[in-house]
């Protein structure tokens, strides 16, 4: 299934679409962190208190790649590692922000997805708006840092981090907010992203059209009929041109 015409405005989902995290090392960001402990009651290593944060995130069922689509809330990382250091005696010089910041950066750096960059300056060029939403906890500031970093030349109009509005995709909400935030409907916007449900099912829902993006990672998945389902940007690129 093709677009017929083009969009007004083409939002993009942040991890493994816009941008690449290949690997996560919880450690590597706790020792980070807790390089600025002014305080650590029990002499938690970061092992131990990343296990305890695994545990956490088990028990709400967070990251789990088969459920996490039914988690729709977010739950804002300030709430988590305020709960998690203090609980474990442990105090802080830094604030919520740089916690966000100093543990992102050394356990998943990222790196633009192969093509994007190009891709994106087309859209550009198309005079196609761009935008981002993101299910993500880290706060909006650090994640639009983040992907600025990483998409020095994008012109994104607005970058939605779910943690600091409360939905998370595939929750319509999310969706409808970006586009009070474009001024424009369903039907004028393209949502590409590369996780099923929440991504292609939650766009759909909403009315927007969605592109699933499979990029260097997911080509084992099985594809769904009916989706427009892209390898690489420069796929998308030849059918929009």
């Amino acid at each position: 299934m093709c677009p017929i015409k083009l969009p007004k405005m083409i939002l993009f989902d942040y991890g493994q679409t816009l941008v690449n995290e290949r690997s996560f090392d919880g450690i590597k960001g706790t020792e980070a962190v807790l390089q600025y402990a002014t305080k650590n009651k029990y002499n938690k290593s970061a092992d131990e208190v990343q296990k305890i944060a695994s545990a956490i995130n088990k028990e709400l069922g967070r990251f789990d790649k088969k459920r996490s689509h039914l988690l729709q809330m977010e739950i804002p990382n300030h709430m988590f590692t305020k709960y998690l250091y203090t609980s474990q005696g442990i105090e802080l010089s830094i604030c919520s922000e740089d916690i966000d910041r100093i543990f992102w950066n050394a356990a998943a750096p990222g790196v633009p997805t192969e093509g994007v960059e190009d891709f994106l300056q087309f859209l550009k060029q198309k005079n196609i708006r761009t935008g981002v939403i993101s299910n993500i906890s880290y706060c909006g500031k650090v994640v639009e840092e983040r992907i600025n970093s990483c998409l020095p030349e994008n012109d994104f109009e607005f970058i939605i981090a779910t943690s600091e509005y409360m939905y998370r995709k595939p929750n319509r909400h999310i969706f409808e907010l970006a586009l009070e935030k474009a001024e424009l409907s369903s039907e004028e916007v393209w949502y590409i992203g590369d996780n099923y449900e929440c991504d292609i099912v939650g766009a759909s829902n909403a009315g927007l059209f969605p592109v699933w993006y499979m990029g260097d990672i997911n080509k084992d998945l099985e594809l769904k009929k009916d989706i427009l389902v892209i390898q690489s940007w420069r796929e998308l690129y030849e059918m929009m041109n």
